[in-house]
């Protein structure tokens, strides 16, 4: 139905009844935040009258925040003030055209041909109800209709959302203006590839803008600009905006170059070249990459307590006592000039892939990265290793006295691999209490803060070990 009465519409526009502004952008510049925002700057050309003007500025983005306008002249800053600003956004469609036009004649063509002309009386809950030139009253199912006709387009509604201002010019003459404003519906986040090799050793990586455009506007050779960090913004009231399908545009042609810089606490990246960004598209485009970087992939057993802090002693026998566990098997490379990339990583998609004897990259792990600062360690749990596996249990808890308890975990290792020894790391959180000793230990331990120490052990082919260990925690004396 909806679809019929935008076919009439567009037989009004070509018709001329609809004055629509012709001002194209001579330059336009986006920055995209990666918190869902975007700056948008707009250069345009307007032919101005010496005295007032009301110019319309139609093509911005639907999602624009209106409070965030800002008008100046770039021709003649002094003698150009902006008067008044409205932002305009009722827009033309079916239901607000029924509403316009009651107790207007207007006309309803049916499927079978039909067509019925009265005064509409109603155009609510997918009816139309007409009063013919005799006095007879008409229901037609909206559902049934073929097209409506409108005689015109009522004042007040538009195509596309536009900005109108009411300019004081002292002279006359060609002005160029810029506008910058807010809008919502874009934003980026970064997606990267990861080649490990075969010695699990080094590995290859390409990083990716993924940018999404759902501002309701497409930008022609824009200036693009992404800034990486978290700005702290108002959250805005929620638009209302239809729900549209979203297209892929993945760039295949060789990658753009992509100039980095620091801006104030972020980092700021720049599309040397003009972009076209669609609406409701996701573009690709490569942005950092970097060869033979170094790594080196480890297994983590982690079944003691998640921590949070020391908020008061904890001396009841059950603790956190007994686990079986996964062990996890992470990746570990630097972000710095030393290791092979030297770089900043923004937040976003980390995929790592390992090559197979038949030359096929196969998936291995699948993450998210925070902001990573050239020269930080970046970890990335990849997921579970299938041959390893780990147990672990209290075999003793001892109250000392008021003041002090002692407890004792084993912790049991299996290797079921074929061939390869493996070394497996396994954190113990000191969860009971901030003064603690270990008073026995049958294997060698890293103390790595104030509540945790570690454990590694090399186990070879089919083989099982298990260590075990006594902390001895006091407790303050008033309890």
């Amino acid at each position: 139905m909806r679809s019929r009465i935008l076919f009439v519409l567009l037989g009004l526009l070509v018709g001329g009844l609809l004055p629509l502004s012709a001002q194209n952008s001579d330059s336009i510049a986006v920055t995209v935040y990666n918190e869902g925002a975007a700056l948008i700057r707009d250069q345009r050309t307007l032919t101005l009258d010496a005295g007032a003007n009301t110019v319309d500025f139609s093509d911005v983005a639907a999602t624009i925040d209106a409070t965030s306008v800002s008008f100046r002249s770039l021709t003649d800053p002094e003698g150009t003030v902006v008067l008044e600003q409205n932002y305009i956004y009722d827009l033309v469609d079916s239901e607000a055209l029924l509403a316009r036009y009651l107790d207007e004649t207007i006309k309803v063509t049916t499927a079978d041909g039909t067509v019925y002309s009265g005064e509409l009386l109603s155009g609510r809950r997918g009816e139309a109800i007409l009063r013919g030139a005799d006095g007879e009253i008409v229901v037609v199912r909206l559902y049934d209709a073929r097209d409506i006709r409108f005689p015109a387009l009522p004042d007040g509604l538009i195509t596309r959302p536009t900005l109108q201002w009411l300019l004081q010019s002292a002279a006359a003459g060609q002005h160029q203006v810029e506008i910058t404003y807010l809008a919502g519906g874009m934003n980026w986040s970064a997606d990267y590839n990861l080649l490990l090799n075969d010695a699990e050793t080094a590995l290859d990586l390409r990083g990716w803008v993924t940018l999404n455009n759902h501002s309701g506007r497409t930008f022609q050779n824009a200036q693009l600009k992404l800034v990486a960090g978290e700005l702290n913004r108002i959250e805005p009231e929620p638009a209302m905006l239809e729900s549209r399908a979203m297209a892929m545009d993945l760039m295949e042609e060789q990658a753009p170059q992509v100039q980095q810089r620091e801006l104030f606490e972020y980092q700021l990246y720049h599309v040397a070249r003009p972009v076209k960004i669609k609406d409701n598209e996701t573009k690709q485009i490569e942005f950092v990459s970097g060869g033979d970087i170094a790594a080196s992939t480890f297994f983590v057993f982690d079944a003691s307590p998640q921590s949070s802090g020391y908020f008061s002693p904890i001396d009841t026998p059950q603790g956190w006592a007994n686990a079986s566990g996964d062990v996890r098997t992470f990746l570990e490379f630097n972000t710095g000039e030393a290791s092979g990339l030297g770089a900043d990583l923004p937040a976003g998609r980390i995929r790592v892939y390992q090559q197979d004897v038949d030359s096929a990259g196969l998936l291995i792990g699948e993450n998210h990265i925070d902001h990573t600062p050239q020269g930080e360690d970046l970890r990335i749990l990849l997921g579970k290793a299938f041959d390893l596996a780990g147990e672990r249990k209290q075999t003793n808890f001892d109250v000392v006295s008021r003041t002090v308890v002692r407890e004792t975990f084993e912790i049991t290792l299996r290797n079921r691999k074929d061939a390869e020894t493996v070394q497996i790391r396994v954190p113990e959180r000191l969860y009971r209490w901030s003064d603690w000793e270990i008073s026995e230990s049958s294997a060698p331990f890293e103390k790595l803060d104030a509540s945790t120490i570690e454990f590694r052990v090399s186990l070879a082919p089919g083989a099982e070990e298990t260590i075990s260990y006594t902390v001895q925690y006091t407790f303050p004396r008033l309890r």
